[in-house]
């Protein structure tokens, strides 16, 4: 099965202070508000469902995340915490039948705000090991930590000689995390889920030393909507850091054009009207105690990322003008950007996955209006003539790319493929890159295995194995050695024969200014080249000119 989020595992062998890992007794950790139990299973320690919040329900609904209140006795951390609020989606019709959502198996409720560690088993305190932060992906929508099992990273960075520690958390999404109205600014609420995000990495900077890593070698790390969360992170605060990471990892999803705060208002007022706060003085107040029953209902309602407006989401994000005051091209081009090491990549058929709720866009005037309707809507007459010329109906130019007249689904769905994965994923990495290799350490990669998928080629998610799985590493070992080394290349001591990126010269992406190197997955596996990052180039520049011009 395809899945937008994948995870496997694998072992290794060890021990720890002498005694075999099967007679070790389970790993206790004891923090300032509580003493966790945690479990060993091969060479890994894992601690699971800790609370590094409060429960976000009654007054702190849509609030800013407030410090955990104590706990008695020592609390076992052997099972997952709840997956926070999921909204509701429908499939569309034409998407392929082997494609489905990354279903939530453990038990959602708004006490969601737990997170994960999993550390070596040999780790202790002041063995200062790497850490790597890792925010999941579901377009803001949907999403569970649990989906994402770090053992085989943590069992992999053991084999390469280089231990590190993997934190992964629940965040709130959809409404529950990204509510924006003028009524949600005036409540000091916008943002929120960045706001949970944020709460964590401060959690980490705060105890992680307890489980044997150090604060101050920390890489966040993130996909999809955990990508954007990332980069939003790289321009928070106009890239002060605030000493919460050092490096940070972007897999599909650069800074982009941000909606901001009043175009959120026509989903407030839906939630209002279907939750039956019209009459109330105080919306906010009134969403804040409606029953989580009537609510999610609500939130379901609204417009998915497998709606008809498809990317252009409900919830997400938002320019706040508090803590993100311009879009993200805005940012780069003043400076205004965290200057930390970066490793980025995408897919090559971003968009497909996000194409086929749209079907019903068949011609040539109604491709540009749609995307001057949802994507486009402040750019010129002339700007949207130039998007059309760019991306042409003929379907060898379209996505999934390199496949000629296969996968035409509909007249225009190679073609709104294209552009939606180039306006949302390929044009803005590629200024990014070409914005932050001047001041920092930048890597790229491109995925583009899986090409045979009928309809979505390399699709949005399709790399998640790459990273995740026990197959051949390629993935994993960089950002293993790039949260080690700030460098995802192998290490020049690594023993010959156990990671192929020791047979691969993967330069920074500013070393060659006319053909800058990107690490491409190829077919099949463990197939790797370094390839071009110029394709489309005329295309990009144009849609990076007009998200520059956008107000």
């Amino acid at each position: 099965m395809l899945h937008l989020l994948l995870c496997l595992t694998a072992t290794v062998v060890g021990s720890v202070s002498g005694l075999p890992l099967e007679q070790r007794a389970d790993p206790l950790v004891t923090l300032s508000y509580a003493t966790f139990q945690g479990f060993t299973a091969g060479n890994v320690d894992t601690f699971l469902g800790i609370p590094y919040a409060q429960v976000p329900t009654g007054d702190l609904r849509f609030a800013p995340p407030q410090a955990p209140t104590a706990l008695n006795g020592t609390q076992l951390a052997v099972e997952f915490g709840a997956a926070c609020p999921q909204q509701g989606i429908t499939l569309p019709e034409l998407l392929p039948a082997n494609v489905t959502l990354p279903l939530v198996d453990t038990i959602i409720s708004e006490n969601c705000l737990s997170l994960n560690v999993y550390r070596p088993a040999s780790a202790s305190p002041g063995d200062n090991l790497p850490v790597i932060f890792w925010i999941y992906g579901g377009a803001f929508e949907i999403g569970d930590s649990a989906l994402t099992d770090g053992t085989v990273l943590v069992e992999r960075s053991l084999t390469l000689g280089e231990p590190v520690i993997f934190v992964s958390h629940n965040y709130r999404m959809n409404a529950f995390g990204f509510l924006a109205s003028e009524e949600v600014l005036a409540a000091n609420a916008t943002n929120i889920g960045l706001r949970d995000q944020r709460f964590a990495m401060e959690w980490v900077q705060q105890y992680i030393s307890e489980f044997g890593g150090d604060p101050s070698e920390v890489t966040i790390w993130g996909e999809s909507a955990g990508a954007y969360s990332v980069s939003a992170h790289l321009i928070w605060n106009g890239g002060n850091t605030g000493g919460l990471f050092r490096s940070a990892i972007i897999e599909s999803g650069p800074p982009v054009v941000l909606p901001n705060v009043s175009q959120g208002q026509q989903y407030y007022d839906q939630l209002v009207e279907l939750t039956g706060c019209s009459g109330e003085s105080d919306t906010f107040a009134c969403l804040q105690n409606v029953p989580y029953d009537e609510l999610i209902v609500a939130v379901a309602d609204t417009p998915s990322f497998f709606s008809y407006q498809s990317l252009d989401l409900a919830w997400l994000p938002r320019m706040d003008g508090v803590f993100i005051k311009y879009t993200g091209p805005e940012y780069l081009q003043a400076g205004l950007y965290a200057k930390v090491p970066v490793l980025i990549g995408d897919c090559d058929d971003e968009g497909t996955l996000f194409s086929f709720a749209n079907a019903n866009v068949t011609t040539d005037e109604e491709f540009l209006e749609y995307i001057q309707t949802y994507y486009l809507y402040d750019a010129s007459t002339e700007d949207i003539a130039a998007v059309g010329e760019a991306y042409p109906t003929d379907p060898t130019d379209g996505s999934p790319f390199d496949t000629g007249y296969l996968n035409v689904l509909t007249p225009q769905f190679k073609r709104l493929a294209a552009f939606q994965g180039d306006w949302m994923w390929q044009a803005p990495r590629r200024y990014f890159l070409e914005t932050v290799s001047q001041t920092q350490d930048a890597w790229a990669y491109l995925y583009k295995r899986g090409k045979w998928t009928p309809y979505l080629g390399s699709f949005h998610a399709s790399d998640l194995l790459e990273f995740f799985d026990a197959g051949d590493f390629i993935g994993m070992d960089a950002v293993i050695n790039f949260a080690t080394n700030l460098n995802p290349n192998a290490p020049a001591d690594l023993a010959p024969g156990i990671s192929y990126l020791s047979d691969i010269s993967w330069d920074q992406w500013s070393s060659d200014p006319a053909a800058p190197p990107l690490l491409t997955f190829m077919d099949p596996a463990p197939l790797v080249e370094i390839t071009a990052d110029t394709f489309r180039a005329d295309a990009m520049q144009l849609l990076n000119q007009i998200a520059l011009e956008l107000p």
